[in-house]
């Protein structure tokens, strides 16, 4: 296979429940402002994580090439994802996780030796 498919669907899978993760975790936050007055940006950064995670995922399959930037952004999100979005609900840090080390450790296969038959050339015209 000459994409990284499998850490690609892991990890797009981990982020969306790191992104439902976050959305919990941001309507905590909206809670907070509404009663106790008290607004941080916090709250927003498991969205952002969550949906910074399923970009890399999709990038993981599209632009194989740069499969360990992608990786080790999936690896940083799912740890960012532990303490502003609730961790995915624990499962989409371990599939963005798996996901990312899946992508790290990817290697393309390699090209096919083509052999290819020698062509005879004609010697020069002698005069």
């Amino acid at each position: 296979m000459a994409r990284p498919v499998t850490a690609g669907i892991l990890t797009v899978i981990g982020g969306f429940f790191i992104l439902i993760g976050g959305a919990v975790f941001a309507f905590v936050g909206v809670l907070f402002l509404s009663f106790l007055g008290i607004f941080s940006g916090l709250f927003f950064i498991g969205l952002v994580a969550g949906l910074l995670t399923m970009i890399a995922g999709v990038l993981m399959i599209v632009a194989p090439k740069l499969h360990t930037v992608w990786g080790a952004l999936a690896i940083v999100m799912a740890l960012l994802s532990i303490p502003f979005a609730l961790a995915g609900f624990f499962l989409g840090f371990i599939l963005a996780l798996i996901g990312g080390i899946i992508a790290l450790v990817w290697r393309a296969p390699p090209e096919p030796y083509v052999m290819t038959q020698a062509r005879t050339v004609p010697p020069p015209p002698t005069a």
